[in-house]
């Protein structure tokens, strides 16, 4: 939800202070964190938790922020495709369990999108993030587990991120025939920042819980932890009101989510 809100208000506010409009403000943001990036990587668990949060974010940012051009054609914001690339690249360069963890999640994320992209392009980034991936397996000491996650990644990647080709004959997606089944699923943090999709088998019963309800937790929050912002130094300068114009558009995305929700 987090970053289809950052959607929503980038095309719905009009107020523009001099600072910069929503979308300007909130890639700003976005860079003062990831310049962070390789510090963060090898910092103490608390920071490498908040920066885990911040990747998957930017991730869901990258697949949800629409850009218009001056022809009306909608693209994706480059300068996150570009963003993520260096943050898979800290992430692997600090092979660390949670940090590759992170990179396997971000990768089931937006793997296929960013392939795509690259290759429209004329990249090969995915092939050389996959070879990394090969050679964390074989020399990083990493644990047994994360190296299994790192190879099922691989795996995916192999199988076209589990795309099913037209020709294919149609069968409704579940987790154990549709290894892209989770990709698009939006992901979740607990109070401590840790992130979970719904793909974790500790966390199942949770996230369907957070998937069935529809008002806000303080415990669990998708794309972000309390929403008081206790604690959280990403949300301590907010005030407790929101400004009556960011009101009224958030009321108005509410609406529109809830009645695409029961379409």
């Amino acid at each position: 939800m987090g970053a289809r809100l950052c959607n929503y208000l980038s095309h719905h506010l009009t107020i523009s202070p001099q600072s910069g409009n929503f979308r300007q403000l909130l890639l700003k943001r976005c860079q003062t964190e990831y310049e962070l990036r390789d510090q963060a990587a090898k910092g103490d668990e608390r920071t490498r938790k908040r920066f885990h949060a911040f990747v998957l974010f930017l991730g869901e940012l990258y697949l949800n922020l629409e850009i218009k051009g001056t022809n009306g054609q909608v693209t994706r914001a480059d300068i996150l495709q570009a963003g993520l690339r260096e943050l898979l690249n800290a992430l692997f360069s600090n092979p660390m369990d949670d940090n590759l963890i992170c990179a396997v999640k971000l990768l089931k994320l937006t793997g296929s999108v960013l392939e795509d992209a690259w290759k429209e392009k004329g990249k090969n980034d995915m092939e050389e993030i996959i070879q990394r991936i090969e050679n964390v397996v074989l020399d990083a000491n990493c644990s047994r587990d994360v190296k299994q996650m790192l190879l099922k990644l691989v795996e995916l990647r192999s199988s076209n991120w589990g795309r099913v080709h037209a020709t294919s004959t149609y069968r409704e997606a579940t987790p154990e025939n549709d290894p892209n089944y989770f990709m698009n699923e939006p992901t979740f943090y607990t109070s401590d920042g840790v992130p979970f999709t719904a793909a974790d088998p500790d966390y199942q019963e949770k996230y369907q819980e957070l998937l069935e309800r529809e008002d806000f937790f303080p415990d669990y929050e998708e794309n972000g932890t309390d929403l008081s912002g206790a604690g959280d130094p990403y949300l301590d300068d907010i005030d407790d009101e929101m400004d009556p114009e960011i009101e009224e558009a958030y009321e108005k995305f509410c609406l529109e989510s809830e009645r695409k929700r029961k379409q």
